[in-house]
């Protein structure tokens, strides 16, 4: 037992280093974060610790512990179970009783519907004596629990993957994930990155639109999603002058726009901002952590074979042959995090949880019973024998006995 609590506070330790470092973040991120102590997280694995030898380890001698106590313990109870009552008819009376307080116990034990067994002219009353298996319970229930925990946690396939508002991801059981709305700032200009999901499983029933944020996952079904990064996607309108067909491109890498392959717009980039110096010449902002104040479209224009470099700003267009391009305000999208646990798994987790409720349960509040009554007297036995014998002595204080 010692050792087992050995191990719950050493995979409380890991569960809580886990919790603090962010984990699976890559080594850049951590040199960058964790400037003076990188090396160290990296060789210690502490970037992965829920994954790493030593917790996986910790969790295997703990379902061993576990499992050989619960062995020892129900050989020992199932033997001791058997000679309980025997042993409980042997024992001495403690209280001496009239033959008028033979029957008012009798009456009470019956009363209070604890079960008789005879063994001669001594009769013992027993309650609650599946008691006796709530430890055992509540150690089966500690296992279950670990097992099925280490399965919610290995078992679940994890997809990383960017939407659009507006669009929707269709996973291959069918689950259908839509984006309605991102944003990286809220009103206020305060980083919050928050979307809005709604989620659509394959027999039909869907979640409400609901916001995600960072550390607050949409949880439906056998599905969570979480709020991962996020990124911001030029967008350009292209018109064609001469029948008035347009479509709206949201633009994420690179790519020319062209109709007929060799003039059009090539798309490079787009910058969060720029700086103008005296002279008029702009020097780009190439990173940000918030929104896009000042957007700039880095462009190659190409008319003829002849390619020329061109910054846009949103709400400028530019015109090649019939063909006009119109800069919209750069569209924010969320990168999610989907992971998808088996059902069987969740349910199996409850399960646990359940038993670990009802062994706990079982332990404080079914404590056996055990009253030895004869002709003469009576005897209380049981592990917590206090309360049973303060009743009797109190039944018969108020009879006069």
């Amino acid at each position: 037992m010692r050792f087992g609590i050995l191990l719950l506070a050493l995979i409380a330790l890991c569960s809580v280093v886990g919790s603090v470092i962010p984990q699976e973040r890559g080594a850049a991120w951590y040199a960058q974060n964790y400037t003076a102590i990188h090396a160290y997280l990296l060789m210690l694995g502490l970037d992965h610790v829920f994954r790493g030898w030593f917790f996986v380890t910790l969790l295997v001698l703990l379902c061993v512990n576990l499992s050989l106590c619960s062995i020892v313990r129900i050989r020992s109870v199932v033997k001791a179970g058997e000679e309980l009552l025997p042993r409980t008819a042997k024992l001495p009376d403690a209280e001496a009783l009239t033959a008028d307080g033979v029957e008012l116990v009798r009456g009470y034990l019956t009363s209070i519907r604890c079960k008789c067994n005879d063994f001669g002219e001594v009769s013992v009353y027993s309650k609650n004596l599946f008691g006796r298996y709530g430890s055992f319970i509540t150690h089966l229930a500690i296992l279950l629990t670990v097992l099925f925990g280490a399965a919610a946690l290995y078992s679940p396939t994890v997809i990383d993957q960017s939407c659009l508002p507006g669009e929707s991801l269709t996973m291959t059981d069918g689950v259908e994930i839509a984006v309605r709305d991102f944003h990286i700032e809220n009103e206020l200009g305060e980083l919050d990155f928050e979307s809005v999901l709604r989620v659509k499983l394959p027999d039909g029933r869907e979640s409400d639109w609901r916001a995600v944020s960072v550390n607050h996952p949409l949880s439906f079904g056998s599905y969570k999603i979480y709020q991962q990064t996020y990124g911001t996607a030029g967008s350009i309108t292209v018109r064609n002058t001469a029948n008035g067909g347009e479509d709206v491109f949201t633009l994420t890498e690179p790519c020319f726009l062209t109709a007929d392959g060799v003039n059009g717009l090539w798309y490079e980039a787009l910058y969060p901002g720029y700086v103008r110096d005296a002279d008029g010449n702009f020097t780009l902002i190439t990173s940000t952590s918030g929104s896009y104040d000042d957007p700039v479209y880095q462009l190659l224009l190409a008319s003829d074979g002849e390619y020329t470099p061109v910054l846009a700003f949103p709400g400028e267009d530019l015109t090649v042959g019939e063909m006009q391009y119109v800069f919209n305000a750069p569209v924010e999208y969320p990168g999610l995090r989907i992971k998808h646990t088996p059902p069987l798994v969740n349910a199996l987790l409850v399960f646990a949880f359940c038993l670990m409720i009802a062994g706990l349960y079982i332990t404080f509040f079914m404590q056996p019973v055990l009253v030895k009554l004869d002709g003469e007297g009576y005897t209380v036995s049981g592990p917590k024998p206090e309360g049973i014998r303060m009743e009797i002595r109190l039944l018969l204080e108020q009879k006069g006995e």
